[in-house]
């Protein structure tokens, strides 16, 4: 959680010092895009259970508000107008991207294990009719042979 917290940190600060060099908030993208990615996942992980530390989750996730608030302000003020709305929108499209991902990937899992459950099934049914058939067969040479 730590080298997430560290990553998120260095994201921000690049974001930070892009506007203190008067360029444009949008030049900084990558930034922004790695920092939004790494507050995503220290969420998740402050949220799983078992999670080492509890303070250190919220601590984390205090010192991740507080760089948000501090971005909104970087944005509304030296951005463009409307900036900070683009950027939640940004984020809500990324989330359901992400979201839309592990939905396609959980389903693909899904089919797999039919896949190969039905392959099993059809292996089974196949033995158990081979063998009805071998055990027919061998009942009626045994009978055929029998008779003689």
């Amino acid at each position: 959680m730590l080298a997430e917290l560290a990553a998120a940190n260095a994201a921000f600060d690049v974001i930070k010092q892009t506007l203190a060099n008067g360029k444009e908030i949008y030049e900084a993208g990558e930034a922004m895009a790695r920092y939004f990615g790494l507050k995503t996942e220290l969420q998740k992980r402050a949220h799983q259970h078992g999670h080492k530390s509890d303070l250190e989750a919220f601590m984390a996730a205090e010192q991740l508000a507080a760089q948000e608030d501090e971005l909104k302000q970087m944005m509304i003020y030296q951005g463009r107008g409307g900036m900070w709305d683009d950027w939640l929108n940004f984020q809500k499209e990324i989330k359901r991207s992400r979201e839309q991902e592990e939905r396609e990937r959980q389903y693909a899992i899904q089919q797999r294990r039919k896949a190969v459950l039905r392959v099993f099934e059809w292996g089974i049914g196949l033995t158990i009719a081979f063998s009805a058939i071998a055990f027919v067969t061998w009942v009626a040479v045994f009978l055929i042979n029998y008779n003689r």
